[in-house]
Formats: structure tokens, C-alpha cells, sequence
């Protein structure tokens, strides 16, 4: 294990690489949006413990690389950040205060995987995804 972490009787390095969608994958990530989910996805895993160790927010999707303790479900954890961070947008962009029923952001479900001793390969193609995209959109432009 690299650098494990430590509970009261438990040595852990449980890394998940997670992917999850606005609602019907709108292109609505960008801007002042992209800068206020950076600082509260970092903000919201602090409150339940959680790292993110690497997290890239592209356009359409976020890529996170989070360490989550075994403690805690990754289904609690990316719900947890998935949620109240839906409500931070409404409430900064959206001009809600309260009464968020039927407030959706986020597509149900995510993408996760476990990130074992290829910890280093998942962080780099988080780290490298938008390069991989302009790359993979300009192939699609030529044909």
C-alpha cells in the first residue's frame, strides 16, 4: 500500500475513480459554474471525510479520483457530493432559496471503478481527459 490512511483498528487505501453526467448530458459545465463546483465538490468531501486525490470537471461530465473511507459507502459519498451540490447551484445560479423539490442537476447514477495499483494511470487520464476529448473531437472532424 502507498501512503495508507488509518480509522481506530483499520489501516485503509480504498480509491474509487468516479465519472457521473449533468441531467441529459447538457454541455452546462463551464465558466463560473466550473470554478464554484471545483471549490464545493472539495469542500462537500472534506465534510464526510472524503479526499478527492485528482478531479477534472469537463463540459458534460466530472472525473474524480476520491478516497473514500471504508466506513462509508461510495454510493453515500457520491450521492452526498452529488446532491447538495445540485442544491449550491440552484441556490447560487438559479436563484432558489428553498423548496427544491423536484430539483434535478445531475443524471441519476455514476460511473465508478476501483483504482488499485494503476492509482497513477487513472489519475493521469483524469489529469489528461480534456486533452484526450480535443484530440479524439479533431479525429471525428477529419473523417
Amino acid at each position: 500500500m502507498r501512503d495508507p490512511k488509518s480509522l481506530a483498528h483499520t489501516r485503509w487505501d480504498c480509491k474509487y475513480h468516479v465519472v457521473f453526467i449533468p441531467k441529459k448530458r447538457r454541455k452546462l459545465l463551464f465558466g463560473s459554474l466550473r470554478h464554484h463546483l471545483g471549490d464545493i465538490f472539495h469542500e462537500l468531501a472534506r465534510q464526510k471525510g472524503v479526499v478527492i486525490e485528482e478531479g477534472h470537471v469537463m463540459p458534460d461530465h466530472v472525473h474524480m479520483c476520491l478516497s473514500i473511507p471504508p466506513k462509508m459507502s461510495v454510493s453515500s459519498a457520491v450521492g452526498f457530493i452529488k446532491g447538495k451540490s445540485a442544491i449550491s447551484i440552484a441556490r447560487r445560479f438559479k436563484g432558489k432559496q428553498r423548496n427544491f423539490n423536484g430539483e434535478a442537476f445531475w443524471a441519476r447514477g455514476y460511473y465508478v471503478s476501483t483504482v488499485g495499483l494503476d492509482e497513477m494511470m487513472a489519475r493521469e487520464y483524469i489529469r489528461n481527459q480534456e486533452k484526450n476529448d480535443i484530440h479524439r473531437d479533431q479525429l471525428n472532424l477529419e473523417v
